[in-house]
C-alpha cells in the first residue's frame, strides 16, 4: 500500500484523536457515565479520510495500545492482555467501522449530511457486529460467566446504541462543512 506524507499525517492525526478519546473516559472517573468518544472519532475518520485511511488510523491506534502504551479507556489501559477483556472486540470493531463508514461514504459519493448519516449508521452496525459476538464468546467460553445472547445485548447494546446513533448524526453534521472547506479525503 502506497501512502503519501499527507496521508500519513492525516492517519496519525486521527490515531492521536482516538488515543485522546480513550483517555477522556479514564480521567472522567465516576462522574462520566459509561460513554466513549471513540465511535465518534471512528466515523469521522471514515467519512473524512475514506475507508482505507480511516481504517488505517484506527489500526495505528490499536497497535499503539497493544504495544503497551496506555491509550485504552479501561484497565489495563494497554498491552496484549487487553485482548482478553470482553470489550476488546469493540476495538477491532473500530477498524471495521471506519472502513465501512468510509467505503459507504465513497460509494454514495455525495458530500451531504444524509450520505454521511447512512455511512455512519453502517459503521455503527459493523462496530456492534464485531463487538457483541466477541463479548459473548469471551464471557461464555473464556471467563466462564454464562450469558445468553439477549443478556449480552442488554448489557452492551441497549445502553449505548442511542448515544452512538446521536454521535453518528453529529459526525454527519460537522463533516459536511469540514469536507467542503478542506480537501482531505483521498479516495481509493
Amino acid at each position: 500500500m502506497k501512502i503519501s506524507v499527507k496521508e500519513m499525517a492525516l492517519v496519525s492525526m486521527f490515531a492521536a484523536l482516538a488515543c485522546a478519546g480513550g483517555l477522556i473516559l479514564r480521567f472522567g472517573g465516576d462522574v462520566v457515565v459509561p460513554f466513549s468518544i471513540l465511535p465518534f472519532v471512528t466515523m469521522l475518520a471514515g467519512v473524512l479520510l475514506g475507508g482505507r485511511l480511516g481504517a488505517l488510523s484506527m489500526m495505528v491506534y490499536l497497535v499503539i495500545g497493544f504495544l503497551g502504551i496506555p491509550v485504552f479507556a479501561t484497565a489495563p489501559y494497554g498491552g496484549v492482555t487487553y485482548l482478553v477483556k470482553p470489550t476488546a472486540g469493540f476495538l477491532f470493531g473500530f477498524v471495521g467501522a471506519a472502513y465501512v463508514t468510509g467505503k459507504v461514504s465513497e460509494r454514495i459519493g455525495k458530500n451531504t449530511m444524509w450520505s454521511y448519516i447512512i455511512a455512519s449508521f453502517a459503521g455503527i452496525g459493523v462496530l456492534y457486529l464485531v463487538g457483541i459476538p466477541y463479548f459473548y464468546i469471551l464471557m461464555n467460553f473464556y471467563l466462564g460467566k454464562a450469558m445468553t445472547a439477549w443478556t449480552v445485548i442488554q448489557y452492551v447494546f441497549v445502553p449505548f446504541i442511542l448515544s452512538d446513533l446521536i454521535k453518528a448524526v453529529v459526525v454527519s453534521v460537522i463533516a459536511v462543512p469540514i469536507a467542503r472547506q478542506v480537501k482531505i479525503r483521498t479516495l481509493g
